[in-house]
């Protein structure tokens, strides 16, 4: 690294100066602590979920898994070059689809369950239609979508016709996928986009990036709404509340929190009882359990509101890459780098 001039020295002071003052503000209007408030609940029990299934077909790393919307078929992207369609109830593949790079870093499945989208290390996002195959009898590749400088980490469809995309160029994309263009193009971070989660509504979506903080967007709008601040590391996870009014967050520097949208401040505060960092986040239907896949191997559980540690799910050999929990929230998919994908209810 070249040194700083005066100039940019100053202007970092400037920035943290700022965020501090922001802080300081945030905590004037904190009047009460989520902790506090929420003493006299009842317990939530210890989290009961088992491994339901798991499912083996993989040869190299899973990467990346989602639900599609019908909280029964899962997609995973592993670095074997394959995205693998799992209908988790029976535990069978349902189709396997080859891929031109196996540098897969995020899976996507449309809600509607017609469409999977996949990227990575390729700097491209690839969409294939689950019903219609090709010449080889794997799912017919609709879109390439091609045109980042760099890598794709995040990919989420809003709709059949349309998707989100986070890059590794700081940018966030929407796609009209029928036309195969970009409806809208921007620098959304001062560092990689890591994570994309959109809100219940679909009308809203919350980033995490490598530069520590997350951000609030609406779909149409080209800027931020809100910017969170308070991570020390990598966001590498971002998960919106089922409420639509709060969302959690996983980060490298090993705590997993909950932000409030309304109040523009973080509410809770959730490190797990060993010293890993978290690689992937998600929230129960209720909203009332924060899970998060770990480095260690383990998915944490915590009561949001309580703010306590309600249990450790063990069985991946190596560190949980993603978690994804169905829509009907009756299940848990994660993916590790053990090469299998656990199914847990």
């Amino acid at each position: 690294m070249p040194k700083d001039d005066p100039e940019t020295t100053a202007l970092k002071k400037e920035l943290t100066d700022l965020i501090a003052n922001v802080k300081a503000a945030q905590e004037k209007v904190a009047d009460a602590k989520l902790v506090e408030k929420c003493g006299d609940l009842g317990d939530v029990p210890k989290i009961r979920f088992v491994t339901k299934k798991t499912l083996k077909g993989h040869i190299n790393k899973v990467n990346s898994v989602h639900y599609s919307g019908d909280s029964r078929h899962c997609v995973t992207g592993s670095l074997d070059g394959k995205l693998i369609i799992w209908d988790t109830w029976s535990g069978n593949k349902v189709q396997v689809i080859p891929l031109r790079s196996a540098w897969v870093m995020s899976v996507a499945f449309a809600p509607s369950g017609n469409f999977v989208a996949c990227g990575g290390m390729d700097n491209m996002c690839t969409v294939y239609d689950v019903n219609n195959r090709d010449a080889t009898g794997a799912a017919k590749m609709v879109r390439e979508l091609a045109g980042y400088e760099g890598f794709l980490s995040s990919c989420r469809f809003l709709d059949d016709t349309h998707i989100l995309t986070g890059s590794g160029d700081m940018k966030i994309c929407v796609w009209d996928l029928e036309a195969g263009k970009r409806e809208m193009d921007f620098n959304a971070h001062a560092g990689d986009v890591v994570s994309i989660s959109l809100g219940p509504e679909m009308k809203t979506y919350v980033t995490g990036s490598v530069d520590r903080t997350c951000k609030l967007w609406d779909v149409r709008d080209e800027k931020a709404k809100q910017t969170f601040f308070g991570h020390d590391a990598d966001v590498n996870s971002v998960c919106y509340h089922p409420s639509g009014q709060a969302f959690a967050t996983a980060s490298e520097d090993k705590t997993a929190r909950l932000f409030d949208i309304r109040s523009d401040q973080q509410l809770g505060h959730y490190t797990p009882p060993g010293n890993s960092g978290f690689t992937s986040c998600a929230l129960s239907l209720s909203g009332r359990y924060l899970l998060a896949g770990s480095d260690d191997n383990a998915v944490h559980s915590w009561d949001t509101l309580k703010v306590c540690h309600t249990g450790t799910l063990n069985g991946h050999e190596n560190r949980v890459t993603s978690i994804s929990v169905a829509p009907n929230g009756i299940a848990m998919a994660s993916c590790s780098w053990d090469q299998s994908v656990r199914v847990w209810g």
